[in-house]
């Protein structure tokens, strides 16, 4: 393995969120004038973005090939709206459907390499604005109410960022994207063997 010099990388891994659906969330993003909106595209979070060392990253991989190997395909339902105001500026499209294997996945794949605890409680969702001032997220609210989606998640994905303070809103044009899918790791075809 060659040696990194102690440097670490910025991880996520999440579910992202397939056309026509995803494209519908990444345009509501951008109407709400969200920063990230055209950066990074609609997906349900399962690690939020977490510093490990560079010489971790190919562990980190193995981790996420063996929970996925534990984990059957599954169909997610998003329908409508939620916010987490007044304790984070954020409204998301809520899931209806597929929480409880969310949650086994975003467990399982917080350990090992990737361990850390979290700064609020998981809450399988998508973002659709956020930071965005109080009548842009009234908007986005009211704007997807009604919005639904139904879809097979046969994987997840593997991003890597910037580690914090590498990039700024201002200083993206020209710059890499800050959101870069890595791997992608196939679920399986057969039951579960989280306790669901």
């Amino acid at each position: 393995m060659a040696d990194t010099g102690g440097r670490t990388v910025t991880v996520g891994v999440a579910i992202p969120v397939p056309p026509p659906w995803g494209e519908i969330l990444d345009r509501a993003r951008i109407a709400s004038g969200d920063a990230l909106g055209g950066i990074v595209p609609a997906h349900l979070t399962l690690l939020g973005p977490t510093e490990i060392p560079a010489a971790s990253l190919d562990a980190f991989r193995a981790h996420l090939a063996a929970v996925a190997a534990a984990c059957p395909r599954f169909d997610l339902h998003l329908r409508g709206t939620g916010s987490f105001r007044p304790v984070t500026e954020v409204v998301f499209v809520a899931v209806a459907d597929g929480i409880a294997i969310c949650e086994q996945l975003e467990a399982a794949i917080r350990t090992g390499p990737a361990e850390r605890e979290r700064t609020f409680p998981y809450h399988p969702h998508v973002t659709v604005a956020q930071n965005v001032g109080t009548a842009a997220l009234d908007h986005a609210f009211a704007a997807l109410a009604g919005f639904e989606a139904k879809f097979r998640v046969e994987s997840f994905t593997l991003y890597t960022h910037p580690s914090p303070g590498a990039w700024t809103f201002e200083t993206l044009a020209g710059a890499p994207v800050p959101w870069t899918p890595r791997a992608v790791f196939p679920l399986h075809e057969g039951k579960s063997q989280y306790n669901l």
